[in-house]
Order: structure tokens, then C-alpha cells, then sequence
């Protein structure tokens, strides 16, 4: 009998938004190992918040912009090269106000509005294959209401 555990599988969760004005896409890049990349208004959970929460708190600390959450696009798993897994979850939202003098995350360059097809001329710089992904099916039309996502009391 083996008596040593293996260690709990424990995903990355992140929280993911597409915000789409007059047909551009809001991105941000960012710096990230060196290399400028593209992607989503995104971050990681903090503890006792809701997806929901984060998406919107990520989304304005990347960007300036305070969005309203219209629609759950899905959820996608993805492992990165150096093995660490993650869980993203993705919104769609819709551009409320923006602040331009708001500073944004460390490591944010700047915001941008982008058409689908500017993101998608160069995939070498997006952060991850989720960026596309994500894009791909909110241009698809995938929206599921905002209650598909449920905070157990």
C-alpha cells in the first residue's frame, strides 16, 4: 500500500470578459515575460467573491472601463506550457463608463479596441489559445443567461 499522497490537482480559476463596441473587441496588452500579448480583460478569483464580481473588478482594473455582465459565454480549460492548469470563466459585458485617468494593473501597457480580425492576424500574440477560443465562440453566438452560473448560500 502506497501511504504517500499524490498532490490535489488545483487549477488557476480566472475570469475572462469580451466587450464589444461598434465592432472592436476590448483587449489589453500586457507585458509578460518579456513579451508583449494580447488578451481579454482577465484575472484570477479572490477569495469570497463571485465569478461575477471578479469578472467586472478585472475588467475595470486592466482597462478603465466599468462594464454591466449581459450574457455567461462558457467555461475553458487550458494547461499552459510550464504545466500550470487553468479554469477561465467568460463573460460577455457591455462598456457602461470609462476612466482614462484611472492607473491600470501592473503589467498592463494599455487598452485597446481591436476588430476580430486584427486579433485574430497575429495568434502569436495572445497570451493563450483561450483568447481566441473565447472570441470565437461569443462571435458564434454561444450566450447563456447570467444564472447559469450559481453561488451555492
Amino acid at each position: 500500500m502506497n501511504d504517500v499522497q499524490e498532490p490535489r490537482w488545483a487549477p488557476h480559476v480566472t475570469v475572462a470578459t469580451v466587450v464589444v463596441r461598434d465592432g472592436r473587441l476590448l483587449l489589453v496588452e500586457e507585458a509578460i515575460d518579456g513579451r508583449q500579448v494580447l488578451n481579454q480583460p482577465a484575472g484570477h478569483l479572490e477569495p469570497n467573491e463571485t465569478l461575477a464580481a471578479a469578472a467586472v473588478r478585472e475588467t475595470l482594473e486592466e482597462t478603465g472601463w466599468t462594464v454591466r455582465l449581459s450574457a455567461f459565454i462558457g467555461t475553458y480549460q487550458w494547461t499552459a506550457p510550464d504545466g500550470t492548469p487553468f479554469l477561465r470563466f467568460a463573460y460577455a459585458a457591455e462598456p457602461q463608463s470609462h476612466d482614462p485617468d484611472r492607473p491600470l494593473d501592473d503589467g498592463i501597457l494599455r487598452a485597446l479596441w481591436l476588430t476580430p480580425a486584427e486579433l485574430r492576424a497575429d495568434p502569436t500574440r495572445l497570451r493563450s489559445p483561450l483568447v481566441w477560443e473565447v472570441v470565437a465562440d461569443y462571435l458564434a453566438g454561444q450566450r447563456h443567461p447570467l444564472s447559469i452560473v450559481r453561488e451555492a448560500r
